[in-house]
């Protein structure tokens, strides 16, 4: 189980540690301001809702296992995980990297709402019906009741007569179709068209002031489009709004406490994925528009806070793997072999037992947590004593490209470093040894990667000592690639695997994320 608690940020000794915040950038300036991103990492897909004096951030996960991130803020610039709405992800043999596996596919673009003491969430897993689950508390345990069709990208909303709907649309197309559920929101009752908008995904409803606003994305323009009504039925009207030049192409409103209104929004960033920012919204000619008004729909970079006084927060990073149970950064690559990691085997490890696969695109139980930018390291503290021979077994990252700096037990005894490329390709994964052998001794061992986002390009290197560095395979790609990559940002990955058999263990002391220093080569 991953735990509800952020993990402690204590090292373990012989660790040149990071400061407190494991987070490479911070949008709280400290000053009353905040500037966008607010997490300059892949959370894709956001829909933002207002409990009381909380907010909370549904974002998506594909194939990664616990699935479904939330996250918490007071403030909407300062977030945490809260929770992950599914532990293991269910109902499709490839959720188990099974017949292909599915990147690429899972869980992706929830809706999420709160009425009357209970959280709801709308998903519809890629291929299977639409799931609609529940929870008295964002922290679950969530449960869930599968409708009978399969409604593209949902939009939950629950009117004022507390009748609720999805809307649903795709942008091959852009038919709106308002679903209208049951009392309990498990079923369908009644299925019609409501609107046609070119190219529309990705809805959004909300009601204010007496007219219902529909937001859309329009991915092949990576535009938004705001759409208003003073029915669900229609007539609608419709203006453009922002784009990814001005801001982002997918998003809504979220209600502040004192009647305002801000837009939070997903813009595709290149390597890192797709990130989220948050604008202030003004109203003019009872239109919704994003920025301030001497700058209408542009979402600035920089702003006074939604909400004053909060302190700093945000998700956890580095990990000593002290505890029994995983801080909710961590995701598995697809549903983890339960039996092949570890905790407690040795207490203040991470143990990652070989799996039998024959690259890492294929090798469950790789552990992953989100790249973040601009530029970031990522070191680990390795015990290799339980690497046998075939085992792979190492850090590296995760995604369209899937550099690995790994341990590689020698079938005549012994253990090298190898640095190795695999690409995703349409014709399936390659792989190109950059650096085949490098002979280690001992069995402490410490691996590195810096990725600067700016250039899209990483670097690698190893340590005995911690002290004396070596950089190892020159420059990888850091690209986003939906078509043929996992469909996220590059991701950090902790993997083991033997190409021919299960084998021996790698035990990880403890991971450490800290920003690079101005100048810093990559």
């Amino acid at each position: 189980m991953f735990c509800s608690a952020a993990v402690g940020l204590a090292l373990s000794a012989g660790l040149i540690c990071a400061p407190l915040s494991g987070q490479v950038w911070r949008a709280d300036q400290g000053d009353g301001t905040y500037r966008n991103p607010v997490l300059f990492a892949d959370y894709p897909d956001p829909d933002i809702i207002r409990v009381g004096a909380d907010f909370y951030f549904a974002s998506t996960t594909f194939a990664n296992a616990p699935g479904v991130t939330i996250l918490h803020s007071k403030d909407l610039v300062n977030w945490r995980i809260a929770s992950h709405v599914v532990d293991r992800l269910d109902g499709d043999p490839r959720y188990d990297l099974k017949n292909g596996g599915a990147y690429r596919r899972g869980f992706y673009a929830a809706s999420l709402r709160h009425h009357k003491g209970m959280f709801y969430l709308a998903v519809t897993p890629v291929g299977h019906n639409t799931r609609i689950y529940r929870s008295p508390r964002i922290e679950g345990p969530w449960t869930y009741k599968e409708l009978d069709r399969e409604a593209f990208d949902p939009a939950l909303f629950i009117d004022a007569d507390d009748t609720a709907y999805l809307g649903t649309s795709i942008g091959t197309d852009g038919t709106v179709t308002l679903l209208t559920l049951n009392d309990d929101l498990s079923a369908v009752t009644a299925a019609k068209v409501t609107y046609y908008n070119k190219g529309a995904e990705g809805s959004k409803i909300i009601r204010y002031n007496g007219w219902y606003y529909l937001f859309n994305a329009i991915p092949s323009k990576l535009a938004m489009t705001v759409s208003r009504s003073r029915s669900l039925w229609g007539p609608w009207e419709t203006k453009p709004s922002i784009d990814d030049r001005t801001g982002g192409h997918q998003g809504a409103l979220v209600d502040m406490p004192d009647g305002s209104w801000y837009g939070f929004v997903m813009v595709d960033a290149g390597a890192i994925g797709r990130m989220t920012n948050i604008s202030p919204i003004f109203w003019k000619d009872e239109w919704p528009w994003w920025g301030v008004p001497d700058k209408p729909d542009h979402v600035p970079d920089r702003s006074p806070k939604p909400i004053a006084g909060h302190v700093f927060g945000e998700p956890p990073s580095s990990d000593d793997f002290s505890t029994d149970t995983f801080g909710l950064q961590w995701q598995w690559n697809h549903n983890p072999e339960d039996d092949k990691w570890s905790l407690t085997q040795r207490p203040g490890f991470l143990r990652l037992h070989a799996t039998k696969a024959d690259g890492i695109w294929t090798a469950r139980n790789t552990l992953t947590q989100k790249a973040q930018g601009p530029k970031m390291r990522a070191t680990v503290k390795l015990d290799t004593a339980g690497i046998r021979p075939g085992d792979i077994c190492g850090l590296g990252s995760f995604g369209k490209f899937s550099a690995q700096l790994a341990v590689v037990g020698e079938h005549k005894g012994g253990r090298s470093l190898r640095m190795q490329l695999t690409e995703s390709m349409q014709d399936g994964p390659r792989t190109d040894i950059r650096v085949s052998a490098i002979p280690i001794s001992g069995q402490a061992l410490w691996l590195r990667m810096d990725m600067d986002f700016d250039m899209s390009e990483g670097r690698m290197g190893y340590s005995l000592d911690n002290q004396l560095w070596q950089d190892v395979g020159g420059a990888f790609p850091l690209a986003f690639d939906w078509r043929t990559g996992t469909f996220q940002g590059q991701q950090i990955a902790i993997s083991c695997y033997n190409p021919v058999s299960e084998g021996g263990y790698l035990d990880v002391d403890s991971f450490t994320l800290s920003s690079l220093s101005p100048g810093t080569r990559p």
